[in-house]
């Protein structure tokens, strides 16, 4: 009778121990995150020229080509008036969609201006 109760309880931990091994084991699809798959851009997205530029890398390019004080008079809000920084406006142009469509329009002119200026 011993050896059936052994054998009934070492049956029994088979499937405990197999339990334990799957909620241990971190290789299941749902503990590790999906991999993104980059895509290639398109030659539209690639001719954007807001493609791959974050409004950061644009407020930056305008303030030095043209200075706050330029920005503040074409774009009429006081985080470019009034004790302009980075972290103000960027904060302002985010929450703000007429004021980020004034400076991307400003974007475009600094790029049009540059490339006139590579010609001559």
């Amino acid at each position: 009778m011993d050896l059936n109760n052994n054998n009934e309880t070492t049956e029994n931990q088979k499937p405990s121990n197999e339990i334990s091994d799957a909620t241990v084991n971190t290789n299941t699809p749902e503990a590790t995150p999906a991999k993104k798959v980059k895509r290639q851009a398109t030659p539209e997205q690639l001719s954007n020229p807001f493609h791959g530029v974050k409004l950061v890398q644009i407020l930056e390019e305008l303030v030095a080509f043209y200075g706050w004080q330029y920005l503040a008079e074409r774009v009429k809000i006081r985080c470019f008036m009034y004790n302009p920084t980075m972290k103000s406006s960027l904060g302002f142009l985010r929450k703000t969609r007429w004021a980020r469509e004034h400076v991307e329009d400003l974007y475009l002119d600094m790029l049009d201006e540059k490339k006139a200026k590579e010609k001559s």
